[in-house]
């Protein structure tokens, strides 16, 4: 089983911008991810093909299973 965290981003053409983080920190603290999101759009650190991040749009985690079936 892996988790990772999306964040969730809108940037200047109103697309939705995932940045995804393996392995995060649980329980995760709706607070610290609030601000850590509000920090990367203040300090403009990803650029996008549709521009600059400009809004949050949310956070989730995902869980995901993977089984191997043998052959």
């Amino acid at each position: 089983m892996s988790k990772r965290l999306e964040l969730k981003f809108l940037n200047e053409e109103n697309k939705t911008v995932t940045i995804a983080l393996d392995q995060p920190v649980e329980p995760a603290d709706p607070q610290l991810i609030n601000q850590a999101m509000d920090e990367i759009i203040s300090q403009n650190i990803f650029t996008t093909s549709g521009g600059d991040l400009v809004e949050k749009k949310g956070a989730r985690i995902v869980e995901r299973n993977v089984y191997e079936i043998m052959l």
